[in-house]
């Protein structure tokens, strides 16, 4: 499947399937998403593989941080619909509490959205939402429009 095939999966039926399956990082950690009724939901299964701290039994910092930034990216995606994958520009994170060895889920909503600059503050949960492990602010790069100069005037 193409990128733009990926996307267009998103676009028009709201499907993150392929584009999960497209990134390796997202598969070796257990990492999805989902739309539904209050937008895109990520999520981190647990794996053994994930643990970072056997003794606190606490999750790897890095798949947190992994599963904020997937979030805010899927988050663009689907709410902004860019013609291309956005990069990350800056990544903030902020360490609430210890994750649990158990599903984790995140949220994102837009705080900025720009001509090429999308801000997301992404936030982090186990069982109760309202516990949230970690949040984020995210800023994202889109892509240039077709046909864009994206020259630097002189």
């Amino acid at each position: 499947m193409s990128g733009e095939d990926v996307l267009e999966a998103i676009r028009l039926r709201g499907d993150f399937g392929p584009f999960c399956a497209a990134i390796p990082y997202a598969q070796f950690l257990g990492m999805s998403l989902g739309l539904d009724a209050d937008g895109v939901l990520a999520t981190l299964a647990f794996r053994d593989q994930n643990v970072g701290n056997p003794v606190v039994k606490a999750l790897h910092g890095g798949t947190v941080a992994a599963l904020l930034e997937f979030a805010a990216i899927g988050h663009v995606l689907a709410e902004v619909r860019p013609a291309a994958v956005p990069k990350t520009i800056n990544l903030t994170i902020e360490y609430l509490r210890s994750a649990n060895l158990e599903p984790t889920f995140a949220r994102c909503r837009t705080e900025r959205l720009g001509r090429r600059v999308v801000v997301v503050r992404v936030t982090a949960h186990q069982a109760d939402p309202a516990k949230p492990v970690a949040a984020a602010t995210v800023q994202v790069l889109l892509p240039p429009a077709a046909g864009e100069d994206t020259t630097e005037p002189a």
